[in-house]
């Protein structure tokens, strides 16, 4: 799904100019006059950024800031307002805003904001997708499957794998061919650099237990 930049204002010329400014610059530009028609169509699978007028009529744009919040999204949003104050810049901005311009807006600093917003988006997005087919993956390993890896990552040799499960060293391979097939991946290291990448650890990627401490 191609990334949208949706600009909400009740302000037509001030929605129009935004609009034709990010449009010139090759983004995909989505206007709502309000919050409340953005939030009727909204598709939660949609990708993008938000740049968000603050004070509209019916609901706000901090109130609408906090609906998406409470619906699960994570779009980023870019305030606009000619009224910006120090109370809404700063609850918008614990609320998880990236930014909060005062208009008129200068047009070079709003397309970087955007710019920076919808990089930052497909990075998370990734980030999911890539998280995402791992744990699938290991959702597909068997308990005995995932007993190996778990002993595996905790740095235990295949024979001390072995000992400890009662099975032969062979086979233990066979297991570690398996996960690694299931996995996508060739060895445990380039599993590690996986996670590594993700800024995870190998447990939080495939949804593993931690190892049992000592007695």
């Amino acid at each position: 799904m191609n990334p949208t930049v949706f600009v909400v204002d009740d302000d037509e010329a001030s929605r129009e100019g935004v609009a034709l400014l990010l449009e010139t610059e090759g983004h995909r530009v989505s206007r709502f006059p309000d919050a409340e028609s953005f939030l009727a169509t909204h598709d939660a699978e949609a990708t993008g950024c938000l740049v968000l007028d603050q004070r509209m009529p019916g609901m706000s744009g901090t109130d609408m800031q906090a609906e998406l919040v409470r619906r699960g999204s994570r779009m980023p949003i870019i305030f606009l307002s000619a009224f910006g104050d120090v109370p809404t810049t700063a609850r918008a901005m614990r609320a998880g805003a990236v930014d909060f311009l005062t208009k008129p807006v200068d047009g070079r600093l709003l397309v970087e904001r955007v710019r920076a917003c919808l990089e930052a988006a497909e990075s998370e997005r990734r980030l999911a997708a890539a998280c995402a087919r791992q744990r699938n993956g290991a959702a597909l390993l068997t308990g005995r499957e995932r007993e190996v890896l778990s002993m595996a990552i905790s740095g235990a040799s295949n024979k001390t794998i072995a000992e400890a499960l009662g099975i032969s060293a062979r086979t233990v391979e066979v297991h570690r061919s398996r996960v690694f097939l299931k996995l996508g991946v060739r060895s445990l290291v380039e599993l590690h650099t996986q996670a590594e990448s993700l800024g995870l650890t190998l447990r939080e990627l495939l949804d593993l237990p931690a190892p049992p401490g000592p007695a």
